[in-house]
């Protein structure tokens, strides 16, 4: 599938109302396909709903599905929405993450379950859902976090939870090959979005900024090409995580 072949496809985004999510969304919509953008909760429906209005203006058809997806029965409603409402799914992509920067000893068991439900549970049933419902030669791509190449601490809980989801990516992408399906999984250094400032002093910020060979924060628009060519022209990479983060990390 190249990118020219995306007319008329179904992408379903995890997330996608902002940010990251909310880029590819109108990136993929000016491309021609029809989407099914999934947010969390009222506090970010304004975003996703200016994400609707912006995709369907470039003539996209496309509709927005809140759920909680840490409940595996929001994440079938989900893929069953998009079947229901395009006949079916090509490309599954998932953003949706949440990040705790917290020392280890202070990280309470409330705090490890909600960052393991949304990081690492959500990815999991995400995958399998998509591979349960993709069509033949579909693709699948989760972001993760460069964090998984890092010697840190503070991020335990964030990376921990993300860790899981490199051998979710290789195991699915054995499973589904034979369907066509590829799976991969991007990690990108901290990116320039709300998602990252709201754990960071001023100091960190400035670190996270100088860390990277590059120099400065991830953009999502240096991300959102990177997920559009592995689930089109680059469909032939899969079971692997790409790293891309200007430096910040790398193995």
């Amino acid at each position: 599938m190249t990118q020219k072949d995306l007319k008329g496809k179904v992408v379903l985004i995890a997330g996608g109302g902002k940010n990251l999510g909310g880029l590819l969304s109108r990136n993929f919509a000016a491309q021609g396909a029809k989407l099914a953008i999934h947010y969390n909760s009222a506090a970010s429906k304004a975003d996703s709903e200016e994400t609707l209005a912006a995709v369907q203006a470039a003539g996209a058809e496309a509709f927005l599905f809140q759920a909680d997806l840490t409940k595996v029965e929001n994440i079938t409603r989900l893929f069953d929405a998009a079947i229901a409402r395009f006949g079916g799914v090509d490309i599954a992509i998932n953003t949706v993450g949440m990040v705790l920067k917290k020392p280890f000893v202070d990280t309470t068991e409330a705090e490890y379950d909600t960052m393991f439900n949304i990081n690492s549970k959500v990815a999991y049933f995400f995958i399998q859902e998509a591979g349960k419902k993709l069509n033949d030669h579909g693709k699948i791509c989760t972001i993760v976090t460069s964090l998984l190449a890092a010697y840190t601490g503070l991020y335990s809980t964030y990376a921990g939870a993300k860790a899981p989801v490199e051998h979710f990516t290789r195991m699915a992408s054995k499973e589904f090959g034979g369907r066509g399906i590829s799976v991969t999984a991007v990690a990108p250094g901290p990116m320039d979005t709300p998602f990252f400032y709201g754990q960071e002093s001023p100091d960190a910020v400035a670190y996270h900024k100088s860390a990277s060979a590059l120099g400065g924060l991830t953009d999502i628009k240096d991300i959102a090409p990177l997920v559009e060519f592995l689930v089109t022209n680059g469909w032939w990479i899969t079971g692997q995580t790409i790293f891309a983060n200007g430096g910040y990390t790398t193995r």
